[in-house]
């Protein structure tokens, strides 16, 4: 059915654009009645109504948007047009670099900016590097035994101990690491919390408390001077930066270096692990990467990219990109009135059929054959674009690769079982256990 909005729609703005078209109220009352996630709202808004188009959770509708362009208007050209206003996860990370606004978000990503260039980058290889091999080392006594394994736990304590060396300067240890679980703790009752701040924050209290007991004892640490075996971390550019601005107190360094740590591990964790289940439907897909090329070379590299990039095409680190319209604009052709709620959802639009053939096909070849993926950058976007996409986008890719470069010629696993679906959380990460057999691969 084809469905357009009335002229007298919230969305309309006379003489700035035609009315974005809207979904029947029928199709929302459906997916309430079944209480089902709001990607699957988002689904068939998107089926029906195509890259922008609008529903009603409320009296005003919120504009969902997947249509490359419309993507790369919101978040590149016009950042300035649709604000962040709050972030999800402010309960946790505070006002660090990810949930600040306006003039405060400036200062913080122009300190840390540099740090995540790639001569910045340089600065933490050896320690993405060192936390890759003791995953090597731990994976190898793992076939020595027989012990199973988590995939989504080991996957985390890697990503953890690389993102806690390249903070710090020293290697995760078992209590700093069992303190922190408390993030993923957090992290994981987000989207369940009360509305209210102060209600979230009493639902959480405890994990709080020993996410703040390890950030106060490190910042200790690197104040009193005494780096870790690997030198100053990116803790100590905070601690530096505190004896010029007064804006960072001990609260905001703290909020940082949270923000840091969620950013630097959950995401990278959750990353790898769809990967291995993917490669547990796809296993050509390793073999192809071992043989584009012998170990170290560029080819190798390449191809072991286009795996971490494939997985993220299908489960992007940031799911869904909220937005709010501060003024009237042309969005595409379409009015957006200010006050207007926007979704921008990078999951939707990568596996959108008439941007990626056989969506649902995991095939990393599209990152290597030539015309193998969209040319359009509002077309692959898992980190966001613009000048609030992801900062640690290199070091996420980074991390990923380099413990890839380590596992995937020496180990194959073998999934006691799968997940049957997956959580849309802050991101889209399995629901349930991952128990997996390490063997060695074939010969």
């Amino acid at each position: 059915m084809d469905i357009e909005a009335s002229p007298g729609s919230l969305l309309y703005v006379p003489g700035t654009g035609r009315p974005v078209p809207e979904a029947e109220p029928g199709l929302v009352e459906s997916w309430r009645s079944g209480g089902g996630e709001l990607v699957e709202l988002l689904s068939q808004v998107h089926e029906r109504l195509g890259g922008i188009a609008a529903f009603r959770l409320g009296p005003a509708p919120t504009v969902l948007v997947t249509d490359p362009q419309a993507v790369q208007h919101v978040l590149a050209r016009h950042p300035e047009r649709y604000v962040k206003r709050s972030h999800r996860a402010r309960v946790l990370i505070g006002d660090g670099v990810l949930a600040a606004t306006g003039a405060a978000w400036k200062r913080q990503r122009r300190l840390l900016q540099s740090q995540f260039t790639g001569t910045g980058m340089r600065r933490y290889e050896q320690r993405i590097t060192e936390a890759a091999r003791t995953t090597a080392g731990r994976w190898r006594e793992y076939v020595r035994t027989g012990q199973s394994i988590d995939v989504g736990q080991e996957t985390r304590r890697f990503a953890l101990d690389a993102i806690w060396r390249s903070l710090t300067g020293r290697p995760l240890d078992d209590e700093t690491e069992r303190e922190l679980a408390a993030v993923a703790a957090v992290a994981t009752a987000l989207p369940t919390l009360p509305a209210d701040v102060t209600d979230a924050q009493d639902a959480v209290a405890a994990d709080l408390a020993r996410i703040d007991a390890v950030a106060r004892r490190a910042i200790d640490a690197a104040r009193s001077g005494a780096a870790g075996p690997d030198g100053p971390g990116l803790l100590h550019v905070l601690i530096d930066a505190a004896t010029e601005r007064p804006e960072y107190t001990d609260r905001l360094i703290r909020d940082e270096l949270v923000t840091l740590l969620v950013a630097g591990h959950e995401t990278t964790a959750t990353t790898l692990t769809w990967l291995y289940l993917l490669l547990d439907q796809y296993p050509a897909a390793r073999e192809q990467a071992l043989v584009a090329g012998c170990e170290g070379s560029p080819q190798r590299r390449q191809a072991i990219q286009a795996l971490v990039h494939e997985t993220l095409r299908l489960y992007p680190s940031a799911w869904i990109l909220p937005r709010h319209a501060a003024g009237d604009d042309n969005l595409a052709g379409y009015a957006v009135e200010a006050g207007t709620d926007i979704l921008v959802c990078p999951y939707l639009t990568h596996r959108d059929p008439e941007l990626w053939p056989d969506p649902e096909h995991f095939d990393p070849r599209r990152f290597i054959a030539p015309d193998g993926r969209p040319a359009h950058p509002g077309a692959y976007f898992p980190f966001g674009i613009g000048p609030r996409a992801c900062l640690g986008l290199q070091f996420a890719l980074r991390e990923s690769t380099v413990l890839l470069e380590h596992l995937l010629p020496v180990h194959t696993l073998a999934f006691h079982s799968t997940p049957a679906k997956a959580v849309y959380g802050i991101t889209v990460r399995p629901d349930g256990p991952t128990r997996a057999t390490l063997d060695p691969p074939l010969a």
